[in-house]
This record gives C-alpha cells, sequence and structure tokens, in this order.
C-alpha cells in the first residue's frame, strides 16, 4: 500500500471541499495503511453530563476514515461512507478527539477501516471504537 496524499494535502483538501473556514482536524501521523488525526476540542462538542457527545465521536471517526481513503486513492471527493458501526466503550473526559485509523482492505470499490477513539484528557482510555467502509467512486475509462 502506498500514499498518494500527504498529511497536509489530505487537510486542505478536506476543508476545502466541505468549505470549512477554520481548520477541522490535525493528521499528527499519516504511514501506508494507518494515521492517527486530532479533532480539536470544542465546548459544542459536549453533552449533558459534561462528556464528549457521540455525534462529535462519530464525526471524529468519519473524519479519520475518510482521510485515510483520500491518503491512499488520492483527492476522491466523491467517496463517501457506507457504513458506519460505533461502540462506546467509556466514558469520553472533554479533550481533543484522538483517532486512530487503520485500514483494513482496499478494493476497487470499497475501502474498510476501524478507528479507535480515545480522549486527550485521558489518552490511555479507549472511549470508542468504530468499524466502517467507504464507496469508492467508479474509475472513469
Amino acid at each position: 500500500m502506498e500514499l498518494k496524499l500527504g498529511g497536509t494535502e489530505i487537510e486542505n483538501l478536506i476543508q476545502r471541499g466541505f468549505g470549512a473556514q477554520q481548520k477541522m482536524f490535525d493528521i499528527e501521523s499519516l504511514v501506508p495503511g494507518s494515521l492517527r488525526v486530532r479533532t480539536p476540542f470544542q465546548p459544542r462538542m459536549l453533552r449533558p453530563g459534561n462528556v464528549l457527545s457521540g455525534p462529535a465521536l462519530f464525526t471524529a471517526a468519519d473524519l479519520a476514515m475518510y482521510a485515510l481513503v483520500m491518503a491512499h486513492v488520492g483527492p476522491e471527493l466523491m467517496a463517501v461512507t457506507a457504513n458506519m458501526n460505533l461502540n462506546f466503550l467509556n466514558k469520553a473526559t472533554p479533550g481533543d478527539i484522538i483517532a486512530e485509523g487503520r485500514l483494513l482492505k482496499l478494493g476497487r470499490k470499497l475501502a474498510v477501516m476501524e478507528v479507535a477513539l480515545y480522549s486527550s484528557a485521558e489518552p490511555q482510555t479507549m472511549v470508542a471504537h468504530a468499524t466502517g467502509s467507504y464507496a469508492l467512486p467508479s474509475k472513469k475509462s
């Protein structure tokens, strides 16, 4: 497996693709088959009980998977989430969300991945685990 894009290229591509005014996340490490992404904490990520919300964790997992796809197939903005399963394991103390993603299989039409999610407030405790797949656009002849 080889990388088609680097971390900064992916961050910029996704930011432009979503029309975001601010940087959405940082790719801390990227090697063939895996990456580590940090989504900076914002108060809107909290749910009652002062814990990181499910939607915030889902977004971090989905961003990590999208970045993994871009890294390995290139600038395919039309790759889309086909499936996602998210298991909540522990209370997610407020902090940056750390997503460690791994590409399990990259086919012609589908990429399958897993993501371990952590809060920077308690970096040794996995707070959620996601598995998912992305549908890849068809190559035009």
